[in-house]
């Protein structure tokens, strides 16, 4: 369920610079404070406007943006979803839904801003570039202090402790050197506190839904912008947000290879353009490259009938998923992003170089073998891959 809470009727329909997308969930001190730093904000009036994206709160947070909203000088929306355990990259494709701005701010909803911080991202955004930030942690003293009124009239930057700020200074040092070498992963999105064009955002489907659970999302944002030819740079010599202090998530683990996505995350055959973002895109959405045999065997006749007229490249052209059957005579021979090899039947025929080759291996069992079941293994092996 969705529902958009502005200042005034006149706010509602006009796109801003930025949009400033602020995710939350049951932290509606936390969210406050950050509502407070957005207010304080220098240089950018007129120029953006604040979507709050709640991942279902039941704590009093639609209340908390409703009076925020009926005092602000610029739009301030709502949106929000049942809460079904930890859906960060859903919230946050919710937010840049509900927006027509060119440019996205990402922003954790327990990380205040630096008054000059909107204006860091504008001034700095070029095409072609997504900007990283990253947030200073403070500590749970000066955390307690928060108000309102100190967030007004406080430099906040001057609030991260000296340590946060070296730490700080090593990870612009590390993403400046990683950036100039044109290193294919680093430095890694941290979507907290990121901006990007709103048409590359759009271009890689914005936030993989597949991701449930704490972790790995923007790791692979991250990934499916670079590989949209999206550079990737820092902007923590200019700015940084503050994380304000409370208990770790249940749902963190301490060690990243622990994280319940990890496997998803490290999957081979990624989509540049999810399936599952700001749009769920069918097998029929997907560009394909079959084999020229696909119609000489049951199971690519099947598989013909199953894509219907999703579109198919010719021998040799660029695809997102080439298929290989077998039996067949194929080959992997396009440039694709998932390269799937399916195979009907027990037996290991295909050879060892293809199976290197392939992203995904899918075996079509024995037991499979029915009209019925060949057509509901084939639409499960279509819906997941990428």
């Amino acid at each position: 369920m969705q529902t958009a809470t502005t200042p005034s009727a006149a706010f509602a329909d006009t796109a801003r610079d930025v949009a400033l997308i602020v995710n939350t969930y049951q932290k509606p001190r936390h969210l406050g404070l950050v509502l407070a730093s957005i207010a304080a904000q220098t240089g950018v009036d007129g120029r953006f406007e604040v979507i709050i994206s709640d991942d279902g709160s039941t704590d009093g947070t639609a209340a908390l943006v409703r009076d925020f909203a009926a005092q602000a000088g610029f739009p301030v929306r709502l949106t929000s979803q049942p809460h079904d355990g930890f859906r960060l990259a859903r919230t946050r494709n919710a937010g840049a839904r509900l927006t027509a701005s060119d440019y996205l701010l990402f922003l954790d909803g327990d990380c205040i801003l630096p008054r000059d911080h909107v204006a860091a991202y504008l001034e700095r955004r070029r095409p072609g570039r997504a900007l990283l930030g990253y947030c200073a942690r403070l500590p749970e003293a000066t955390s307690a202090q928060l108000r309102d009124e100190i967030i007004v009239t406080t430099d906040l930057a001057g609030l991260a402790p000296a340590s946060e700020r070296r730490l700080l200074a090593k990870r612009f040092r590390k993403a400046w050197w990683h950036a100039a070498l044109r290193h294919p992963s680093k430095p890694r999105l941290a979507g907290g506190n990121c901006g990007m064009w709103r048409h590359d955002f759009e271009a890689v489907n914005g936030c993989d839904e597949r991701f449930v659970g704490w972790g790995q999302e923007d790791d692979d944002l991250g990934l499916r912008l670079r590989a949209a030819g999206v550079r990737l740079e820092s902007i923590l010599d200019r700015t940084w947000s503050l994380h304000v202090w409370h208990p770790v998530d249940t749902s963190a683990t301490p060690r990243w290879r622990d994280g319940v996505n990890v496997p998803y995350f490290l999957r081979r055959g990624r989509l540049t353009r999810c399936r599952r973002g700001i749009v769920e895109r069918a097998s029929h959405d997907l560009v394909w490259g079959l084999p020229a045999d696909a119609a000489d065997t049951p199971l690519g006749r099947k598989l013909l009938t199953l894509l219907g007229n999703a579109p198919q490249v010719a021998a040799g052209a660029p695809c997102e998923v080439e298929v290989v059957l077998r039996p067949g005579r194929g080959r992997f021979t396009r440039r694709a992003e998932c390269r799937m090899l399916i195979v009907q039947g027990d037996d290991d025929a295909p050879e060892a170089s293809l199976r290197r080759r392939a992203d995904q291996i899918h075996v079509i069992t024995a037991d499979q073998q029915s009209e019925a079941d060949l057509s509901d293994r084939l639409k499960e092996i279509l819906a997941g891959c990428g």
